[in-house]
């Protein structure tokens, strides 16, 4: 009997774990960071074990790894690959489809990424400069005419990013920030990266990797956001949705095909640079733009809410295709249903600011069900009493599932109502207008004199 190993306890785990057990007979083992009432389920029902432990000791998860025996291993939280859990269980001879610690610099570390990027003249770069004192940084934002967006160079969790014009209002306010990330070491000790502000529509094409190939999953849009009209602070993602035909209704086949040739030369360039190789998620996160495709970032696993959307429509043997990309021979056993998603977070009161805790919920999963759409427990927890309570962050994701993006949001909205509690949500991810707000949003750049289209190789 094979045995898989997932690090990790969130929503992105769950439906990681939902595609796994759907798919293969393998025995599920989880290190969690939290008692996730989902995947504890399907640990039990595969005759696998859930164990809370601390999923960023490297040591510690091995210990759990090695005394059951692991067949492959997946550790999926970017902390946990900074941290080096990755290695750790390569370490021990066991197969694992996650990438090593030097390999998802490209997420713990933006100006490396972008740094390469310029090396090896990796399409989609924009201006951008790295910075670990304060008036050099002063005088790029100046020099950029205070249109920037400001980030960390290390991971905050998907909420140290501030935009000019959204998150500051002055070309002070933006001096401020990057002071106070260079000052109080937000995201590291590495100092700030400060890029060019981009107009236009955000992405995310995540693909599996072996290190020399890629295999794309389909695009998802997510709402950063916290409000709806898409306004108020930055959130690890309030919720995103796919369409049917794994494209966007703003981002037709050449824009899939020109970020796949991205991610394909970031991984040939990392293995260039480094001589190690990519294995596992990649994330590239895009911006459509009136020049083209650019480069917001990279990260080394799935997204979350993105994994929600895609892993909900994975037909197929998910372990069988993660262990050949542990392999280095990517062969994926499956195939994403042509099935339009709508991914909606409830999120605790008072998120992100200062969430409400330890509030009880009720979840009645039959009639979720009975709307034709899915469930993701993330930051909630059982308790002894057989109640779940909100943790700190996001709480429950809902994902509609339909054969379009109108009928897929009105399933999520609807099993959205039967979780009751101190949990909100934005009811406008998904709707036609929003939606149709981003097409004429794209519809409004001046035509390019450059056309992409007939130039995607993924060499």
């Amino acid at each position: 009997m094979e045995k898989f190993l997932l690090v990790g306890s969130g929503g992105r785990e769950h439906a990681i774990a939902q595609a796994l057990c759907e798919g293969s007979k393998a025995r599920l083992y989880v290190a969690a960071s939290s008692n996730n009432p989902g995947i504890h389920a399907l640990c039990l029902k595969t005759g696998g074990e859930m164990k809370t432990l601390d999923i960023h000791n490297p040591a510690q998860v091995a210990q759990f790894a090695k005394a059951n025996s692991i067949s492959l291993a997946f550790s999926s939280p970017d902390a946990t690959l900074e941290a080096g859990v990755s290695d750790k269980l390569i370490e021990l001879g066991i197969p694992t489809a996650s990438p090593t610690r030097a390999a998802s610099r490209l997420e713990w570390d933006k100006a490396f990424a972008r740094k390469l990027m310029k090396k090896h003249n990796v399409p989609g770069q924009i201006k951008y400069g790295h910075f670990k004192s304060e008036k050099p940084a002063h005088a790029f934002i100046d020099e950029l005419g205070g249109n920037v967006a400001i980030k960390p160079v290390g991971l905050t969790g998907g909420k140290g990013v501030r935009i000019s014009g959204i998150h500051l209002a002055t070309i002070e306010d933006s001096k401020k920030y990057a002071s106070e990330v260079i000052k109080s070491g937000i995201g590291g000790k590495g100092g700030v990266v400060i890029e060019e502000k981009l107009d236009g529509e955000e992405f995310t094409l995540q693909a599996f990797s072996d290190g020399r190939k890629l295999y794309g999953m389909p695009l998802v849009q997510d709402h950063k956001l916290a409000y709806e009209g898409d306004s108020g602070p930055n959130t690890g993602g309030m919720g995103s949705y796919s369409d049917a035909n794994h494209l966007l209704p703003f981002a037709p086949a050449h824009d899939y095909f020109e970020g796949m040739r991205i991610m394909t030369k970031i991984v040939n360039s990392f293995h260039k640079e480094t001589g190690g190789y990519f294995r596992g998620v990649l994330y590239g996160q895009f911006m459509k733009t009136a020049d083209g495709i650019k480069v917001i970032e990279f990260n080394s696993r799935f997204g979350d809410p993105e994994a929600m959307n895609v892993m909900s429509i994975f037909k197929g043997d998910l372990f069988s295709s993660l262990h050949s990309l542990s392999q280095g021979d990517l062969k994926i056993d499956g195939y994403f249903e042509k099935k339009a998603t709508v991914c909606k977070y409830l999120v605790p009161e008072g998120y992100p600011i200062k969430s409400l805790t330890g509030q009880k919920l009720s979840v009645d999963l039959p009639s979720v069900s009975a709307h034709g759409a899915k469930i993701y427990f993330a930051s909630i927890e059982e308790k002894e009493d057989g109640n779940l309570y909100t943790l700190s962050s996001r709480t429950i994701g809902i994902v509609g599932i339909a054969d379009t993006i109108g009928e897929a949001q009105s399933l999520a909205e609807a099993a959205c109502a039967h979780v009751k509690g101190p949990v909100w949500h934005r009811k406008d991810i998904g709707t036609a207008a929003l939606i149709q707000k981003r097409v004429d949003h794209v519809l409004s750049f001046p035509p390019r004199k450059k056309d992409y289209s007939e130039d995607h190789d993924l060499i």
